[in-house]
């Protein structure tokens, strides 16, 4: 049984990964052919693609009454995006070059964000996130896309050395690390582009069903706290498009593309999908997510921001941040 239910999470993992992939190529491919500024697309569609496996299983968590994951998920998320993953692309690249636009614009925006979702968190007697606070997140987050795309409208800066030169679309998924350029043909639409649009839609739904399930069963068998599974084992398969498209990218030296990335999800985790959850229910957090994983996340969040000033990552930052990431693990199952 045991055995069983730990297959049904993969292969839930796999198909939200799957399902996020073709969803973001196909509205990619429709937007193009509706003569959508490539620029928008990239930040709208592309940027916000990797969190839509977070945003599907933290949905479900709340139609199924598991509400407690959507903010493990999300936290669990976040940690992983910068301890795992940048660490990891750090390590990789032996560097990470930091753009002035990411150090002006993204940082103090995630810094921001996540001081707002620990004022909506904190001071509570009853830790739950009420649909006010939902619309106050989700509205911070349209805020911070109108504020990004007005900011990015800009003329570009002028690559880091070593830094391989980003084109006009941004490609963010697995399948689609490769850059592609406005200037490549743009596909007519077809029954294929939207045979794979409902196909990803279905992958999402099926996948986020039955992953929600898995945690739900093999919380029951293993007598870990759905919370636990949640930030570490949900969080992570949630974070392989992020892991894949940051580690690729960094090797290629794409440092733009390795940082935006997390810097986007990170933002759109407490933003979007804590903030629509939040919406069709209160969403509770208990307590390890609260007072482990929640100053962690604080923690993760502070050091990338003082690394990024610094205008470059080195390899044994990296190689800290994934030490960190290993004590908070150590901590969340109460070794020490």
């Amino acid at each position: 049984m045991l055995i069983f239910w730990i297959f049904v999470f993969i292969a839930s993992l796999i198909l939200l990964v799957k399902g996020a992939d073709w969803l973001v190529e196909s509205s990619e491919k429709i937007g193009l052919a509706l003569k959508i500024s490539p620029f928008i697309i990239g930040v709208t569609i592309v940027a916000v693609g990797t969190s839509f496996p977070e945003l599907a299983a933290s949905l479900a968590a709340v139609l199924k009454g598991a509400s407690e994951i959507v903010a493990a998920n999300v936290i669990g998320s976040n940690i992983a995006n910068i301890f795992l993953i940048v660490g990891l692309s750090t390590v990789v690249a032996r560097k990470l070059a930091v753009r002035r636009s990411l150090i002006d614009i993204d940082l103090p925006l995630l810094a921001s964000t996540t001081v707002l979702f620990g004022f909506v968190l904190w001071g509570k007697d009853k830790r739950e996130v009420v649909w006010q606070e939902g619309l106050l997140l989700l509205s911070a987050f349209f805020v911070y896309l109108f504020y990004t795309i007005s900011q990015r409208g800009a003329e570009p800066e002028k690559p880091l050395p070593g830094e391989m030169v980003p084109g006009e679309i941004e490609t963010v998924l697995p399948s689609r690390i490769e850059r592609r350029r406005a200037k490549k043909p743009i596909e007519k639409l077809n029954f294929r582009v939207f045979s794979f649009l409902i196909l990803g839609i279905v992958c999402l739904v099926i996948g986020a069903n039955y992953l929600i399930d898995s945690v739900s069963v093999l919380s029951e068998i293993l007598k870990i706290k759905t919370s636990i599974i949640a930030i570490l084992g949900v969080a992570i398969g949630t974070s392989l498009p992020e892991l894949v498209v940051s580690v690729r990218a960094a090797a290629k030296k794409k440092y733009e593309i390795a940082l935006g990335n997390i810097f986007g999800s990170n933002v759109f985790n407490l933003l979007g999908v804590m903030g629509l959850s939040a919406l069709v229910k209160p969403l509770s957090v208990d307590e390890s997510t609260f007072e482990i994983g929640f100053p962690s996340m604080i923690i993760a969040t502070l050091l990338l921001v003082i690394s990024g000033i610094t205008r470059r990552i080195s390899a044994w930052e990296g190689a800290m941040f994934l030490l960190i990431y290993i004590l908070f693990v150590v901590k969340l199952f109460g070794i020490f």
